[in-house]
């Protein structure tokens, strides 16, 4: 249950994440000796491990502001629920399970081969993994394409951050479906991109993402719908629950295919990979007690702005290589600008504030 943010440093609400993160880092060195039998084998697993945990970190802080502003909204027993059911599935889930999944799906085995698979012959499985890296891209792509858009789509939005942007997706969010439209057509150019198979491919995936989106806002409106009939106390609690999950798992995508442009080696993957989501969900805890972004007004714009890049990311992906770095860093960039923009807002207001203080005392003085 997220608590009170007064008084809390931001080292104590990264407390679970260090300690995570020695236990990650000893492990993978662990498993780089048994693999390796040398210590430059082992340096080396260690050294892929700690980038592999900056790569989740940089891509998915973006995340953790879109989690805390989806949490802030939830009932305590949910907030709880997500924190711990919630991270269970997102280290487990898409770190290990979700890498398997695909190639259970895409080589038509079993989950135990895959397993021994990836054991066995790591350059097979990641192999399957890259091949299957176009289906995923269109997925993932759409999805957070409709996650960022609805976000700026939306005539109830009065906080702007880039106006001549933002005021006019506004004011053409009266217009219904606007941003499935838009979707639809850049799924219909990037298609035109693509040849044969691949063009099927990433249409197909790409609508699924899609129809993903539509079927998890459907689904956690019933949802919470029903659940705020039977009691007031229970809103933003199973829907919004799997909201963020199947966001989790959109961001996921890119971390889990780059992750193998490292290492071919799944549990590599899934130690480094799960110290990063450690620190998304020791920040998103963080975002929501300290009230962060109610205080920083466009931290919240900078974050979605981010996963609209990396969604166009993911499509331009699926016809050119893209480093992850880059994905990184631009989202990163784009936040850390819109958090600054915040604080000179903020200092704009409270200059403000003290402007309108002295001339009340002024005239207070001259009325004496």
């Amino acid at each position: 249950m997220i608590g009170n943010g007064e008084g809390k440093s931001t080292l104590s609400y990264l407390k679970w994440a260090f300690i995570f993160t020695v236990v990650g880092l000893a492990l993978g060195a662990w498993l780089g000796w048994q693999t390796e039998g040398t210590l430059a084998g082992m340096a080396t697993v260690f050294f892929i491990c700690a980038v592999l945990a900056v790569l989740e970190i940089s891509l998915s802080f973006d995340n953790a502001i879109v989690n805390a502003n989806k949490l802030k909204d939830m009932t305590p027993v949910w907030q709880h629920r997500f924190l711990t059911w919630g991270i269970v599935i997102a280290v487990f889930g898409m770190r290990i399970v979700f890498p398997l999944l695909i190639v259970v799906i895409a080589a038509k085995i079993g989950p135990i081969e895959a397993l021994v698979l990836a054991a066995r012959e790591p350059q097979e499985y990641a192999r399957i993994m890259n091949d299957a890296h176009l289906p995923i891209a269109a997925f993932g792509g759409t999805f957070l394409m409709m996650v960022g858009l609805t976000y700026f789509f939306n005539h109830e939005k009065d906080v702007h951050w880039i106006g001549f942007i933002e005021k006019h997706m506004a004011r053409s969010a009266t217009v219904k479906g606007i941003e499935i439209a838009f979707v639809l057509a850049l799924i219909l150019v990037f298609s035109n991109l693509l040849e044969g198979e691949a063009a099927n491919t990433f249409v197909h995936a790409a609508v699924y993402g899609l129809l993903t989106f539509l079927a998890v806002e459907v689904v956690g409106g019933l949802l919470d719908a029903s659940q705020k009939a039977m009691s007031e106390a229970a809103k933003g609690g199973l829907g919004a629950f799997i909201y963020l999950e199947v966001l989790d798992a959109s961001f996921s995508f890119d971390g889990v295919i780059g992750a193998f442009a490292l290492t071919q080696n799944l549990f590599i993957i899934a130690i480094g990979l799960g110290i990063g989501a450690m620190y998304v969900r020791s920040m998103t805890i963080m975002l929501v007690e300290k009230g962060t972004l109610a205080e920083y007004r466009y931290l919240e714009h900078g974050a979605f702005y981010a996963i609209l890049i990396l969604s166009v990311v993911m499509y331009c992906q699926t016809l050119v290589h893209i480093p992850e770095v880059i994905t990184g860093l631009g989202g990163a960039t784009l936040i850390g600008i819109s958090l600054w923009s915040s604080i000179r807002h903020n200092r704009r207001e409270q200059a403000l504030e003290r402007r309108e203080a002295d001339h009340v005392a002024g005239g207070l003085g001259k009325n004496a």
